[in-house]
C-alpha cells in the first residue's frame, strides 16, 4: 500500500499568528512547510530561517511555486481576500485565519473563488476542535438541556495600549474589521453560533473605554434571541484588566453546562447518563486558545488539529471540518451586531 502524498504548505504573512501555523505544520505527519512570504524581505528571511525553509518577497513568486499545495493566509484581516483569491486561482487550497475577511461581502468573493476553482477554503476556528466543545455540541444536539433558556458568551480580555500601537492596522475598520468583537472575540462568537445556531435578532451597544486612537470598540454588550425562543447575552472586551478566560454558558430546564477556554467546568443534568462523571475529569487537557491578556500565549495545539484535518480532507477529497461557508456565519453575526449598535435598534438576522 502506498502512503498518502505529503501536502506542502506556504505561509503568506509572517506576523505573530504565522508562528502558530508554522509550528502546527511541522508537527503534522504528512504536512511540510516549504516557503513563506512577506513583502518586507528582512521579515520573510528572518521567519524562514527559524524554520529552515525558503522565503519569497512577492505573492506571485509564492503562488508560482509548484511545490506548494496550500497557502496559509496570516496577513491582517482586511488583506485576506487579496491573498486568498489569487491563491485559489493559482490552484492552491487556502487555510485562512479568522475572520475570513472583514465583511460578509468580501467573504462571499472568497467563497465564489473556491467554488469556481474547485479549491478548499478552510477557516481557522480552532475552538471548535476541542474534545470538550464537541461533547457540549453533542449534548445540545441530543436535547439533553431540555427547553433552552439562556445561551451566552463572555470574553473579558485585556490588551495594552502598546498592543494596539504596535501595528498600524490594529483597531481599524478597514484592516481589523472591528474591535474586540471582530478580532479577539470572534472565536467564541463562532463557537456559540456553532453550538446553538444563529440568533434570529440582536440588540447591541458598543463603546471604547480603555484605549486611545482606536476607530473601533473595546467593549461590546449584546442581547440575543434565538429561533427556539432562548435568550442570550454576549459580552466582549479588551478593556478588562487583567483578562479572564473566555466562557460559554448553556442553560435549559433539564441541564446546564459551562465551557471555560475550551474546558468544561460545569456539567449538570437532571437525568445523568453513563460517562457524565468523567466529563470534567477529561477536561484537564491542553487549552486550544489562551490569549486573555497576551496574544503571544495563544497555543498552536488547535492549529495543529486543523492542519491534520485539512491534510486528511485534501488526500481524501472531502470537506474540512470548518469550510469557508461555515466561517462566514460569525462575520455575518458581528456585522449585524455592529449594525444594531449604529442604529440603536434591534436587528433581525
Amino acid at each position: 500500500m502506498s502512503s498518502s502524498p505529503t501536502i506542502n504548505f506556504g505561509i503568506a504573512g509572517t506576523g505573530a499568528i504565522a508562528q502558530n501555523h508554522a509550528e502546527a505544520i511541522v508537527q503534522v505527519s504528512g504536512a511540510e512547510l516549504r516557503a513563506v512570504f512577506n513583502r518586507h524581505e528582512e521579515k520573510a528571511r528572518r521567519f524562514a530561517a527559524g524554520f529552515s525553509v525558503q522565503w519569497e518577497s512577492t505573492l506571485s513568486d509564492l503562488l508560482q511555486r509548484s511545490d506548494i499545495d496550500v497557502v496559509c493566509v496570516t496577513t491582517p484581516s482586511g488583506n485576506h481576500a487579496e491573498i486568498a483569491i489569487p491563491a485559489m486561482e493559482a490552484g492552491k487550497h487556502v487555510f485562512c485565519e479568522k475572520p475570513l475577511e472583514v465583511t460578509a461581502a468580501l467573504t462571499d468573493r472568497m467563497l465564489e473563488a473556491a467554488e469556481l476553482n474547485n479549491r478548499i477554503l478552510a477557516a481557522v476556528f480552532q475552538s471548535r476542535m476541542s474534545q470538550q466543545a464537541r461533547l457540549l455540541k453533542a449534548a445540545i444536539d441530543a436535547r439533553r438541556f431540555g427547553r433552552m433558556a439562556i445561551c451566552s458568551a463572555y470574553i473579558k480580555w485585556w490588551r495594552t495600549q502598546e498592543y494596539y500601537d504596535g501595528a498600524d492596522w490594529r483597531g481599524t475598520w478597514s484592516l481589523d474589521g472591528g474591535g474586540a468583537l471582530m478580532n479577539q472575540s470572534i472565536h467564541y462568537v463562532d463557537l456559540l453560533q456553532w453550538l446553538v445556531g444563529m440568533p434570529e435578532s440582536v440588540f447591541a451597544q458598543i463603546s471604547t473605554r480603555a484605549h486611545d486612537r482606536l476607530e473601533v470598540e473595546d467593549v461590546a454588550c449584546v442581547t440575543m434571541k434565538f429561533p427556539n425562543g432562548a435568550l442570550g447575552v454576549m459580552e466582549a472586551s479588551t478593556a478588562c484588566f487583567p483578562g479572564y478566560e473566555r466562557r460559554i454558558e448553556i442553560s435549559g430546564d433539564a441541564g446546564s453546562a459551562v465551557l471555560e477556554d475550551n474546558r468544561l467546568v460545569r456539567w449538570d443534568f437532571a437525568e445523568s447518563q453513563p460517562g457524565d462523571e468523567d466529563v470534567l475529569k477529561d477536561s484537564e487537557g491542553p487549552k486550544l486558545g489562551g490569549g486573555s491578556s497576551d496574544p503571544r500565549s495563544i497555543t498552536s495545539d488547535g492549529h495543529r488539529l486543523q492542519v491534520e484535518d485539512l491534510v486528511r480532507a485534501i488526500n481524501e477529497g472531502t470537506e474540512p471540518a470548518i469550510p469557508g461557508r461555515a466561517g462566514r456565519n460569525a462575520i455575518h453575526l458581528i456585522e449585524s451586531i455592529y449594525s444594531s449598535a449604529r442604529s440603536g435598534q434591534s436587528v433581525r438576522m
